[in-house]
């Protein structure tokens, strides 16, 4: 019987399974070496990829007694065995790292770990660059000063509105919000679902189309009650009814879930210093303030605007002067609606879209209103202002979770000091 030679691949391919076998049994035989050392620190320290030699580090126990030290080798590692399982902490001497080496966190200098019994813990002493640090009060406090002028122009936007039809018909609107809520959820559908127009286009027709509802509502329900003569306990349950209503129509329609415009929604920051912002948001802020500056013009300087105001402070008086209270009232319930429908899609720009947005600015809407002056549109302006200041600085020291918190407390801080509001005016009851 003849046997053929191995030809060299296969002696090679053995060889090579003999050298593995041999690095794994070496390999359990050390973890075996180590778990029957017991407890230990150990680690090993590099940097850049590199072992870093010489290091020293030294473990105490839970009251502070020393358990022993060591000095990392060549190849970088540690170890320090311990008297048995419990609390101890290691430290690291950061003078004894070669020149130009430290840690990335200064402040891990020390490394606190539980022990159990015959379980080793290893450590990481991260090397390297500094982390930089966070940003300063000074900065948290610029951007959230930004934020809040931000926030502010939407709630004095959406603002406006509730205090001009409360100035002019003395009704509490609470379903104001879910204005705010259609005009951003029709110009979602007019750009992001159905008709896929910009949204910029789909934005102006929402706001016509929230401002021909806002007419509907103070023609179809309204005013047929002010005819009947309700009272204003009434009305405030009328519009609670109407609000609930329409807020859950739009669930019906438009879903729990929370939708984004498709416009704009990915942009790189611009900076400014300690200031950070988006040039979409930037626009939202301007934007804002040239409606706001166009209102103020409207209201002081425009003949309807001047009727607004006459109706505003005293409705008999005006009437007996020729002017059309009823359709006062209608132009300052469309112009309501559609600014409450502006302030709802930028809003939904700079956030999301979703069925609750308005509730949610419902309560901040009302604090500017009070705190700037009932049925003054300028007082709910510089309230709008000052309550979203107020609610986004806080953030800087609470969650955000309770900021609204923080704007009603001033609201009544505020009402203490000057009941009739910031622009208000003093009246006497009696």
């Amino acid at each position: 019987m003849t046997f053929s030679r191995p030809s060299r691949g296969v002696l090679t391919l053995v060889a090579a399974a003999l050298a593995s076998l041999l690095l794994i049994v070496t390999t359990a035989v050390a973890f075996a070496q180590e778990g029957d050392e017991g407890e230990a620190f150990f680690g090993t320290l590099r940097f850049e990829g590199d072992p870093v030699a010489g290091a020293r580090i030294a473990v105490v126990d839970a009251a502070g007694d020393a358990i022993g030290e060591a000095t990392t080798d060549d190849d970088g590692r540690w170890r320090i065995v311990l008297p048995g399982p419990g609390t101890y902490r290691a430290t690291i001497d950061t003078d004894s790292l070669p020149l130009g080496v430290g840690l990335r966190d200064p402040e891990r200098r020390s490394l606190e770990a539980t022990v159990r019994a015959g379980q080793p813990r290893p450590l990481v002493f991260a090397l390297g660059e500094p982390v930089a640090a966070g940003p300063g009060l000074g900065e948290k406090l610029a951007q959230a000063v930004l934020n809040g002028v931000k926030l502010g122009l939407i709630i004095a936007m959406c603002a406006i509105g509730l205090s001009l039809i409360f100035g002019t018909t003395r009704v509490i609107n609470f379903a104001h919000s879910e204005l705010v809520t259609f005009g951003a959820i029709v110009a979602w559908y007019l750009h992001a679902d159905t008709i896929a127009l910009p949204l910029i286009a789909a934005g102006v027709l929402a706001i016509g189309i929230a401002g021909i509802a806002g007419g509907g509502l103070e023609i179809g329900v309204l005013r047929p009650l002010r005819r009947r003569r309700l009272g204003l306990v009434q009305f405030m349950v009328v519009t609670i009814g109407l609000s609930l209503l329409i807020r859950h129509i739009l669930l019906m329609f438009f879903g729990p879930d929370r939708d984004r415009y498709t416009d704009f929604a990915l942009q790189a920051e611009w900076s400014f210093g300690p200031f950070a912002v988006t040039p979409r948001d930037f626009t939202v802020m301007v934007l804002s303030a040239a409606v706001l500056v166009a209102v103020a013009l409207f209201l002081q300087r425009a003949r309807i605007g001047k009727a607004m105001r006459a109706v505003s402070d005293n409705p008999s008086l005006a009437e007996s002067c020729g002017i059309d209270v009823d359709r006062i009232v209608l132009i300052v319930w469309i112009a309501g609606a559609a600014l409450a429908a502006a302030g709802g899609i930028f809003f939904g720009t700079v956030e999301s879209v979703d069925w609750l947005m308005g509730a949610r600015l419902l309560l901040l809407m009302f604090a500017a209103v009070v705190l700037g002056g009932l049925g003054t549109a300028y007082g709910a302006m510089a309230g709008g202002l000052l309550i979203g200041l107020v609610t986004e600085v806080s953030t800087i020291w609470v969650g955000a979770e309770i900021k609204t918190v923080f704007a009603l407390a001033v609201l009544v801080l505020a009402l203490l000091l000057r009941p009739q509001g910031l622009l208000g005016r003093r009246e006497r009851v009696g």
